[in-house]
């Protein structure tokens, strides 16, 4: 009997067992959703639009001043497409637009800023009416009685990019100082120089030759210091007559006349592009 028992159990179907309930970490590593066709990242459609950089953006969004749809929204990589509306500080964002970029030759008295509050001229007056409503600003500065090379743009990650010390390019100037340059001098910027702040100077490449009213200095820096060249003159002894940028990584002034601007041609916006990683 015993045996006719348990053949009767073998054959009794056994009740399913419930499904297993997925654990925490399964979430944890799920791959995430598809973005909707068109979509991108919150702080990437802010910078498109050209209200600020990429960077900037994101301090917006922790800020808790953009919205999207209404709602206040807190995180940078939040995906949004064309259907979506986005607002900073309750103002529409504008629709993104195409980035453009245009050198100018910067010229003297003239501030490397959007809006001066001494009612100073700005980079941005320098501009054709073509250009004003893009939304373009500096990449980096030229002191006020500086001239020559300034780039202008409204691509966001560019700007970021060329304004970061780890992908800092090589600048060259034209610098022309009163009376003649002693050898000495010249050797000091070529070794590199302890500034009178304090800061320590990369070598600096220089060549200097004879000019009507003094001696033309050739130099290319790779540092980006606030005002370096007419610090490094300073302590030397020596009295800047003109400061003109004419080089900046891949782009060249040329014959670009004072005050005038011109569009990146497609080959130099690869370069330009290429040099800091983003090509």
């Amino acid at each position: 009997m015993g045996s006719e028992h348990r053949d009767q159990d073998k054959n009794r179907p056994r009740p399913a067992r419930p499904a297993a309930k997925p654990s925490p970490q399964a979430n944890l590593v799920a791959g995430p959703q598809e973005a909707p066709a068109g979509a991108q990242r919150l702080n990437k459609a802010i910078a498109a639009s050209g209200l600020c950089s990429r960077r900037k953006a994101d301090a917006l969004i922790l800020a808790g001043r953009v919205c999207v749809n209404g709602q206040p929204e807190p995180n940078p990589g939040r995906q949004v497409g064309p259907e979506d509306t986005l607002s900073v500080d309750g103002r529409p964002l504008a629709a993104p637009q195409n980035y453009a970029y245009v050198l100018l030759h910067k010229p003297v008295q003239v501030v490397c800023t959007a809006h001066d509050p001494q009612g100073r001229p700005t980079v941005l007056d320098c501009l054709p009416e073509q250009w004003r409503d893009l939304r373009l600003y500096p990449v980096g500065r030229l002191d006020y009685f500086s001239e020559g090379l300034l780039l202008l743009t409204n691509d966001g990650a560019l700007a970021q990019r060329l304004c970061h010390p780890s992908h800092h390019q090589p600048k060259s100037y034209e610098v022309l100082v009163r009376g003649t340059v002693p050898p000495e001098a010249l050797e000091t910027m070529r070794r590199g120089m302890h500034l009178a702040e304090g800061e320590k100077l990369a070598p600096v490449t220089v060549t200097a030759a004879p000019h009507p009213k003094g001696m033309l200095l050739q130099m290319e820096l790779h540092q980006g210091l606030n005002r370096q060249i007419r610090r490094m003159c300073r302590d030397l002894g020596l009295t800047i007559l003109r400061l003109r940028r004419v080089a900046q990584g891949p782009l060249r002034l040329g014959d670009l006349p004072s005050g005038a601007a011109r569009e990146l041609t497609p080959d130099e916006v690869t370069a330009l592009r290429r040099s800091v990683g983003l090509a």
